[in-house]
C-alpha cells in the first residue's frame, strides 16, 4: 500500500460513465463540522473545485447548512449530493453520532430541490477518499510488507471513533462501515481495570470510543487526577479552564513539557495500538492499516515514537502477520469529503427521492 496507487477502489457506476462531466456535492458531517465541496467529475478523475467549512453547533440540520452552501455558490448546479456523516446509515437515514441530528435523504432532497441524494457512513466515505489522495496525503509510520492486494482497514479517532474496512475481492477494494468503535473495552492490565471502572461511573457501556476518541484523552487524564492522586500543574490547570482539555494535554505531552500530560497520552497511545491491532486481526489486514481522523495528524510525533508500534505488536501469536502490515496516517483532513465526491460521482447506488 504505497501512497493510494496500490488501492483499486470499485466504483459500480464508473464503467457506464461515458463522456460526460457531473457536478456532486459531496460532504463530511461529523460531530464538531461539516466540511462540503463543488466536485466536477469526468470519466478519467473527480476535482473539488470549492470547499467550505461550517460549525455544526451552530446549525439546527444538515439541511440548513446544504441550503446556506448551495446559495453560497449558486454559480455551480449540482445533480447529486453525497454525503459522509458519523453514525451508521439505514435506508437512507442516520442518527448522527455526537450530534442532536437526524439526516434524512428524502428531507435533504426536498429541502435542497437536488433529487438524487446518497448518504454513506463517515468511515466508508474516508476509506473512499484514498481513490482522491496522492502520496504527501500519507505518512508511513511503519512500511511493513504488504501483501498485493490484501484487506485494509481505517481507524480514525477524532470526536468519536471510527473503524472501517476495505475488502479485496482479487480485482478491486470494496470498502465497507463498521460501527466497531463502540465495541466494549477491554483491559490488558490492573491500570486499564481502575481505568475501566472509573469509566464506568460516567457511562453505562465504557467502550474504545470512550477511551481512545479525541475527548478519552481528557477522561484518562481525569482518571489520572481523582484515582491515581497525580498532581496537575498550576500552568495546564489555568490551560484547561479556557482551552480544550485534550488538545492541551496533548500538546504539552508532545512537548514534553508536563510529566502528567505524558503519562495520560502514554496510556491513550497505547490503547490506541491496542485498538489498531485488534482491527487488523479481525479484518487479516494484511494490505495495511490507515489511522484517519483528526487525532493521530495531531499526536504523529508521539506514534512514531517505537513505543507505539511495540504495543501494535503486543498480541497472541499473531506477530508475523502484523509485522507485515503497512500503517499510515492519512494527514489530509478532507479525505471523507473527497470519498464522498467520488462515490457521488461514480456510484449507481443514489435513491431518486420526490
Amino acid at each position: 500500500m504505497s501512497g493510494h496507487s496500490k488501492v483499486s477502489l470499485y466504483f459500480p457506476d464508473k464503467i457506464s460513465f461515458g463522456n460526460k462531466n457531473c457536478i456532486v456535492i459531496g460532504g463530511d458531517a461529523g460531530g464538531t463540522k461539516v466540511n462540503l465541496a463543488i466536485f466536477e467529475a469526468t470519466l478519467n478523475d473527480v476535482r473539488m473545485i470549492r470547499t467550505s467549512t461550517y460549525h455544526s453547533g451552530s446549525f439546527p440540520s444538515i439541511n440548513k447548512i446544504l441550503q446556506q452552501f448551495i446559495q453560497e455558490n449558486s454559480d455551480y448546479t449540482a445533480e447529486k449530493i453525497c454525503l459522509g456523516v458519523a453514525g451508521p446509515v439505514f435506508e437512507g437515514r442516520v442518527a448522527v453520532t455526537n450530534l442532536p441530528w437526524y439526516v434524512d435523504a428524502n428531507e435533504i432532497a426536498k429541502a435542497t430541490g437536488i433529487r438524487q441524494v446518497i448518504l454513506l457512513n463517515d468511515l466508508e466515505a474516508t476509506a473512499y477518499g484514498v481513490a482522491g489522495l496522492g502520496e504527501n496525503d500519507f505518512s508511513v509510520l511503519h512500511a511493513g510488507d504488504p501483501e498485493e492486494g490484501g484487506n485494509i482497514s481505517i481507524l480514525a479517532p477524532g470526536t468519536g471513533l471510527g473503524e472501517a474496512g476495505l475488502f479485496w475481492d482479487g480485482q478491486f477494494h470494496h470498502p465497507f462501515a463498521t460501527e466497531g468503535g463502540h465495541c466494549d473495552y477491554s483491559c490488558r492490565n490492573v491500570l486499564d481495570l481502575e481505568l475501566h471502572d472509573y469509566m464506568l461511573r460516567k457511562y453505562k457501556v465504557v467502550s474504545w470510543e470512550s477511551i481512545i476518541a479525541g475527548p478519552g484523552i481528557y477522561s484518562i487524564f481525569q482518571f489520572l487526577c481523582e484515582i491515581k492522586k497525580r498532581t496537575v500543574s498550576v500552568a495546564i490547570e489555568d490551560k484547561l479552564k479556557t482551552e480544550d482539555p485534550s488538545a492541551v494535554i496533548s500538546e504539552a505531552a508532545i512537548e514534553e513539557s508536563d510529566a502528567l500530560c505524558i503519562e495520560a497520552l502514554h496510556i491513550f497511545v497505547r490503547n490506541l495500538a491496542r485498538e489498531c491491532c485488534n482491527l487488523i486481526l479481525k479484518m487479516k489486514s494484511t494490505g495495511g492499516l490507515l489511522l484517519a481522523g483528526g487525532v493521530p495528524p495531531k499526536i504523529i510525533s508521539l506514534l512514531r515514537d517505537p513505543y507505539f508500534y511495540e504495543n501494535l505488536l503486543d498480541c497472541d501469536r499473531m506477530q508475523d502477520l502484523v509485522k507485515k502490515v503497512p500503517v499510515k496516517v492519512i494527514l489530509n483532513d478532507k479525505a471523507p469529503m473527497i470519498g464522498a465526491g467520488w462515490f457521488g460521482a461514480y456510484s449507481d447506488q443514489t435513491m431518486v427521492h420526490q
